[in-house]
């Protein structure tokens, strides 16, 4: 089986190279900038063996990890003097594998093999990494080298084109850190009415865990709920309102949000056409409706 190697020693790395070595990967090398990283991960794996440089850890391996930063990736790649024989990844999810052309050029086959998953700590990582998804860009013997690395991790994978990288990843900030914006959101609307950020988080973090079920089990677009869902045009009024008088930073968020959403009801069948286009006059603020369901002109 292919030796493997990993430049770079953070979450993402150590918790990719465990892994692989519990699935039977020879994971032989590593090298990290920090030296007392690269002998903790080393520690982790029977029979890999730390590195002081990028170098010595790639002439000791065949399949080469760069698991660096992102802006130290390019620098890696003009570094290292890569073989015919190697191949080459990174881990990066909005970068493409044109970034590793200075080892494509040296004859290294090249690729990127991203987990799409958070990670905040390696105890995390390691837990969380099986069974995720993972895109991948490479050709020809990689591509399928790392399409069965990606099902050995209990994960499932996906090959996107270099020119759809930024997308994919965006998509990834959106789900992933934009709900922790959210959760911040909410959390901060709580203390209003006296409720400390600890306990807010507490009380919503079950309606998460619950919603995230609901996209498991009942799936988009049915699984949406709530006033726009209903087509409660009050409901979402008097929300406009609140946010206006005590909490306007947020209002522009609400307002974007809820137009993202309408296409969804929508879809659901929940709301028709009619319903979709007033609850749109609401959230631009084109007319306002009333406590009591009845519009009024702005």
């Amino acid at each position: 089986m292919t030796s493997i190697a990993f430049i770079g020693a953070g979450k993402v790395g150590t918790a990719l190279a465990v892994k692989l070595a519990q699935q039977g990967y020879p994971v032989v090398a590593v090298a990290s900038r920090s030296v007392s990283s690269a002998e903790r991960l080393a520690s982790l794996i029977p029979g890999c063996r730390p590195y002081l440089t990028p170098q010595e850890a790639a002439d000791a391996a065949e399949l080469v990890f760069i698991t660096t930063p992102d802006d130290v990736i390019p620098q890696m790649a003009c570094q290292v003097a890569w073989r015919p024989d190697h191949g080459v990844v990174h881990c990066s999810g909005a970068d493409s594998a044109s970034i590793l052309d200075p080892a494509r050029e040296r004859g290294a086959q090249v690729g990127v093999f991203h987990p799409l998953q958070t990670l905040a700590s390696l105890e995390e990582a390691l837990e969380n990494l099986p069974g995720s998804t993972f895109s991948i860009e490479a050709q020809g013997s990689l591509l399928e080298s790392l399409k069965e690395m990606a099902t050995a991790l209990e994960g499932r994978w996906i090959v996107l084109r270099a020119e759809d990288r930024v997308l994919y990843h965006a998509a990834a900030v959106i789900v992933c850190n934009y709900l922790v914006t959210l959760m911040k959101m909410a959390t901060d609307l709580w203390q209003f009415f006296g409720v400390s950020p600890q306990e807010a988080t507490s009380a919503l973090l079950p309606l998460v865990r619950g919603t995230v079920h609901n996209l498991e089990t009942v799936g988009l677009p049915m699984c949406l709920t709530g006033p726009i869902a209903r087509g409660d045009l009050g409901t979402v009024a008097k929300h406009l309102e609140a946010l206006r008088e005590r909490a306007p930073q947020f209002l522009p968020t609400y307002r974007e949000l809820g137009l993202q959403t309408i296409p969804i009801a929508l879809a659901g069948g929940r709301i028709d056409a009619q319903q979709g286009r007033r609850m749109e006059e609401v959230l631009r603020g084109m007319e306002m409706v009333g406590s009591e369901g009845k519009k009024g002109l702005t």
